[in-house]
C-alpha cells in the first residue's frame, strides 16, 4: 500500500528555512504570501531592512547551534553560498 506523500515544504526565499503552514508571510492586504516567512515578511515588507551580508550574520548562530555548522564562519560561509541562490538575494 502506498502512502500519501507529504506535501514538499516551501523554503523562505529571504532566509532559507522551510516553512509550516502557520509560518508563511503576508501581504499588504492580509493574504499569505508563501515566498517568504512570517519572520522576514509582515504586511508586504521585509522585516529586516537588511543586506544579504546582514541576514548572513544574523543567521549564522542559528546553524551552528542547530548542529549545521561547526562556528560561526563556517557558517557564514556556507549561508552566503546557500542564500545567493534565493530570490531575495539573487543578483
Amino acid at each position: 500500500m502506498e502512502h500519501a506523500t507529504q506535501k514538499e515544504l516551501k523554503i523562505c526565499q529571504s532566509c532559507g528555512m522551510p516553512m509550516q503552514e502557520d509560518q508563511y508571510g503576508t501581504n499588504q492586504d492580509g493574504s499569505r504570501n508563501e515566498a517568504y516567512c512570517c519572520y522576514c515578511f509582515q504586511n508586504g515588507a521585509f522585516v529586516q531592512n537588511c543586506d544579504m551580508e546582514g541576514m548572513v550574520a544574523f543567521c549564522a548562530p542559528f546553524e551552528v547551534e542547530g548542529g549545521r555548522a561547526k562556528n560561526v564562519e563556517e557558517a557564514k560561509d556556507m549561508l552566503r553560498r546557500y542564500f545567493a541562490t534565493l530570490d531575495r538575494w539573487k543578483a
